[in-house]
């Protein structure tokens, strides 16, 4: 039986992908039979994070040499950095990072990145391996290390059973009289480029289209305050509904009832509201950065168009207005992509034999040393 520690900031019960993709991890490794010990960390502010490095910093309240191995969601990393040093003084407990994306990879001024990099970098100098969500979030991870260290890319999985739609159904939505339905998911941050759809909507008023967003209206309300007044200021009070966070058999309805996803997020590691949207057949839209590239397939099964740019998300937005056969031809092929796609069982599955075939091989090498 492998035992585990799995350090996560704050917990397993938060609401975005990462935490998802964390709790379906934990949940099949158990279901495997290990021993998984779920280890809440501190989580706040990066400066507050990095902080928790000072001297007093405790351990935890775990003893690792009780472990085989010690997974981290990376999100930790600022808060972890002394912590994995004394580790690494103290005991020979293998590290594995999960990664979902690197702060460093997010859009923002480059001296700003080229900081986070810098503790991104000593983060990853005291860890053996990682799980990574995308091969974008791998090669963003294998540029930090000086030396080959093994990874495995492991996608988000698509939910289990499969959604009732099928291609008829797709092709019957696309094709309804009245406003096409947009639909954004995700939490309500920058990052997410709610603003810029907003601007690009508002240079298409003379189409009919609504638009419903769906998510946490709390973990940035200066950003929520920023949307609202864009969204008076812009005229869209009628066509834009902000649903906030709604539970599982809501946002099915949401779903089913929509005819387009759009996130035209500035970065994605990998991009799960794509994958959940796909499997009611929504086209994706999405932007042609980090590893939503890897899901949506321009033309094909969604439309990739480039972050912050308004104009062109503004005609790929009207051309499927217009175009309601090319709709219904990606909403299939979204349909057939998340069937395609593996699921969480699949995903995990890859996981737990990297971890085996990992911790063998560090086995073996402590024997031979």
């Amino acid at each position: 039986m492998m035992r585990l520690g799995f350090i996560v900031p704050g917990g397993l019960d938060h609401l975005s992908g990462g935490f998802l993709y964390d709790r379906m991890l934990v949940k099949h490794l158990r279901a495997s039979g290990w021993q998984v010990e779920v280890l809440p960390f501190h989580w706040g502010s990066y400066v507050g994070d990095l902080l928790q490095n000072l001297p007093r910093t405790s351990r935890g309240g775990f003893d690792p040499v009780s472990l085989d191995l010690l997974l981290e969601d990376e999100l930790s990393h600022p808060a972890l950095l002394a912590f994995n040093r004394r580790l690494r003084r103290e005991t020979d407990v293998p590290i594995i990072a999960i990664v979902h994306h690197l702060r460093s990879s997010e859009a923002r001024p480059a001296w700003m990145n080229a900081l986070y990099r810098r503790v991104e970098r000593s983060y990853f100098g005291d860890v053996d391996g990682a799980v990574c969500n995308s091969l974008a979030t791998r090669r963003s991870v294998e540029a930090l290390w000086a030396d080959s260290r093994p990874s495995v890319v492991a996608y988000p999985g698509r939910g289990e059973p499969e959604r009732h739609i099928n291609a008829e159904d797709i092709q019957t939505r696309a094709f309804r009289a009245g406003p096409l339905n947009l639909i954004f998911l995700g939490n309500i941050i920058p990052r997410k480029g709610l603003l810029t759809l907003l601007d690009a909507l508002a240079a298409i008023m003379e189409l009919d289209w609504r638009l419903e967003v769906v998510g946490d209206l709390s973990v940035d309300p200066a950003h929520v305050r920023r949307i609202r007044r864009a969204i008076r200021a812009r005229g869209l009070d009628q066509r834009v509904a902000l649903a906030g966070r709604l539970d599982e058999a809501s946002l099915a309805v949401r779903l089913a009832q929509a005819q387009v996803m759009v996130v035209p997020a500035t970065y994605e590691g990998f991009g799960i509201a794509y994958l959940d949207g796909m499997g009611f057949g929504l086209p994706a839209v999405a932007t042609a950065v980090g590893g939503a590239a890897e899901l949506v397939h321009h033309r094909h099964n969604g439309l990739l168009v480039p972050p912050d740019d308004t104009n062109a998300l503004a005609r790929g937005l009207a051309g499927l207005m217009n175009d309601r056969r090319a709709l219904s031809e990606m909403g299939v092929a979204a349909l057939e992509t998340y069937r395609r796609h593996p699921s969480w069982s699949d995903s995990a599955a890859l996981v737990r034999r990297f971890l085996v075939e990992f911790q063998h091989k560090a086995g073996q090498l402590a024997m031979a040393g």
